[in-house]
């Protein structure tokens, strides 16, 4: 059955203009709040809201609180986050499900919402479709003894920046590396800095003014223009450009040259496969360019393709017990790594991943992409 409001990564559009407004949001948290109810009969479900920079966030936070609330299910508001750091929570908090308000790489007058089930992975086509039943029907408040909670919790940012620290290799920091950080006015400028910094790193961060109106403007992922400059002006080593809700990322070298997503992925693919880590191999998309599937192979690492969107670049990696994955042409990857016997699959915009693509910090991301393909 096709799916009449869900997209491939949630709800999206204009603010203003349908489904993003407030009373259609109001809906669909009843909705997804009244599926977690009937899914969760043990306890009261607990939901988790982040949401990035947009002037239009707190209008669909207190939509949403009031759609979850009015069926029963509790509700934790971090504030800004990135999105990852959303799906982390959720998985680390053992909530019933996180939602994270944004339209990415969008300009703010966009938004969405895109939801996480337990455990931090995307919600299945049935459920989605188990939502989008009940968005329609009339809504019967619980009554008051049964509403839900709502409440902000302090902390969540931090929480996030030492896990991602805990992804880091730790026989090694980025002591001695200049870094500039572009975080698009968007969800990681509250964290992706601190990373870097207590990494070792001297960082120079840019994108960091949000003022509701300004995320992704010139700057970011989608707009590297600013950080080559930056790092030409700063002679950093590195420059790395996130996008609005930081999940997806963009690097620039000394020289200023970009590297895309493509180049990533082959590049910590590579060193990993050095380092003697077994990745299994890399999930892409129907949209990724051939050329990359050919570089990897070169390199003995195994490549297939899923369906465009999240949750089948994960369901594949789950299936392969693979560890990398990377979904469309555009500047972002999904990053495995496997920790104390069990396996986390996180966007790379837990950062570290990126910033150290090997044990050797110093060793130049230009030469370890060097033999890969043009894929232009």
């Amino acid at each position: 059955m096709a799916k009449k409001y869900f997209g491939t990564d949630g709800v999206r559009g204009e603010v203003g203009q349908f489904p993003i407004t407030p009373d259609f949001v109001l809906k669909l948290g009843y909705a997804a709040g009244q599926v977690l109810v009937q899914h969760d009969t043990d306890q009261k479900p607990t939901v988790l809201i982040g949401k990035d920079t947009r002037i239009s966030g707190y209008m669909l936070e207190a939509a949403l609180v009031a759609g979850f609330t009015a069926a029963g299910v509790n509700v934790v508001q971090t504030g800004p986050l990135p999105t990852p750091g959303v799906a982390y929570l959720t998985r680390a908090l053992r909530l019933s499900a996180g939602v994270m308000i944004s339209a990415s790489h969008n300009a703010y007058f966009d938004n969405g919402i895109k939801f996480f089930a337990e455990g931090g992975v995307k919600l299945s086509d049935e459920i989605e479709l188990e939502i989008e039943a009940k968005i329609d029907e009339e809504m019967k408040t619980q009554p008051s003894a049964r509403l839900g909670r709502a409440r902000r919790i302090s902390g969540a940012d931090d929480r996030y920046i030492e896990f991602c620290k805990s992804t880091f290799p730790s026989h090694s920091d980025l002591r001695g590396l200049n870094l500039v950080i572009d975080t698009a006015n968007g969800a990681g400028y509250g964290v992706a800095p601190k990373v870097f910094h207590e990494l070792g790193a001297q960082v120079v961060s840019i994108g960091d003014e949000p003022n509701g109106y300004n995320i992704n403007e010139k700057c970011g992922a989608t707009y590297t223009k600013t950080l080559q400059a930056a790092v030409l002006q700063h002679e950093a080593d590195y420059g790395i450009a996130l996008d609005g809700d930081g999940d997806r990322l963009m690097m620039v070298d000394k020289n200023g040259k970009v590297y895309d997503g493509d180049s990533l992925i082959y590049v910590i693919a590579k060193a990993r496969a050095r380092e003697g880590i077994n990745i299994g191999g890399v999930v892409g998309t129907v949209m990724t360019n051939m050329a990359m599937e050919i570089a990897l192979k070169e390199q003995g690492v195994d490549f297939c393709r899923a369906k465009v969107g999240d949750r089948y670049v994960l369901e594949q990696l789950n299936q392969r017990g693979w560890l990398i994955g990377r979904r469309s042409q555009r500047p972002y990857f999904v990053h495995g790594q496997t920790q104390h016997r069990r396996r986390h699959y996180f966007r790379a915009a837990s950062f570290g991943g990126a910033a150290n693509p090997e044990p050797r910090p110093r060793h130049r991301l230009r030469r370890l992409a060097a033999v890969s393909a043009n894929y232009d």
